[in-house]
């Protein structure tokens, strides 16, 4: 299947620098005729293999793309599944698809086990202070709606959250000063921390 999908966004950007289209143009024929294939249409995926990119801010978005392309990302099933893909993404189609996901309506949440989400609202809110971790609020918004370069957290799928949180912990992710605020989370708590953000709408 990655093929089939890596052979029609090469067509699709050889067809758009043919019709000399926008940027604009091009990432939303690639957004809707490609990414969805993963991400899901609107960038609401249904897989928590594969994040949720609606409404996510724009240069979060781009800064991630550039981090595929940079080879950056070290997860390697993220990996595997990105770098052929942005290899064809140059900055101003990386930017128009930054806006095209951003102004996606976003996923709606999801309700989880009403104890857990409570738990992960405290941590989300008011993080721990006795251990030095900082409220997720902070950076991600008073409702994890994102913030520049600070993804937009509610609504994501909670095992693609936990598999991330995972994979920063461990430096696999290089983001220096989110390691430095969960590097003392518990499974546990990244488990109730999730499952909180999963149930925002």
């Amino acid at each position: 299947m990655r093929k089939s999908i890596f052979l029609l966004a090469t067509a699709l950007f050889a067809t758009a620098a043919a019709a000399a289209e926008s940027a604009d143009e091009a990432a939303e024929k690639l957004a809707t005729q490609v990414c969805t294939a993963c991400h899901g249409p609107g960038g609401v995926s249904t897989s928590p293999q594969f994040p949720r990119l609606a409404a996510q801010p724009a240069p979060y978005l781009v800064a991630q793309i550039k981090a595929f392309r940079a080879n950056t990302r070290g997860e390697p099933e993220a990996h595997d599944y990105m770098l052929g893909m942005v290899t064809l993404i140059d900055d101003a189609t990386a930017e128009a698809l930054g806006r095209y996901f951003a102004r996606q309506a976003p996923a709606p949440g999801t309700p989880g086990d009403a104890k857990r989400v409570a738990q992960g609202r405290q941590v989300f809110e008011h993080g721990i202070a006795e251990r030095g971790i900082a409220a997720c609020a902070t950076c991600h918004g008073a409702h994890a709606e994102g913030n520049t370069i600070f993804p937009r957290l509610a609504g994501q799928h909670a095992a693609y959250l936990v598999k991330q949180l995972k994979a920063i912990q461990s430096r696999l992710r290089q983001s220096p000063v989110m390691h430095g605020i969960i590097k003392d989370l518990t499974p546990a708590e990244m488990d109730a921390l999730a499952a909180y953000l999963q149930s925002l709408g």
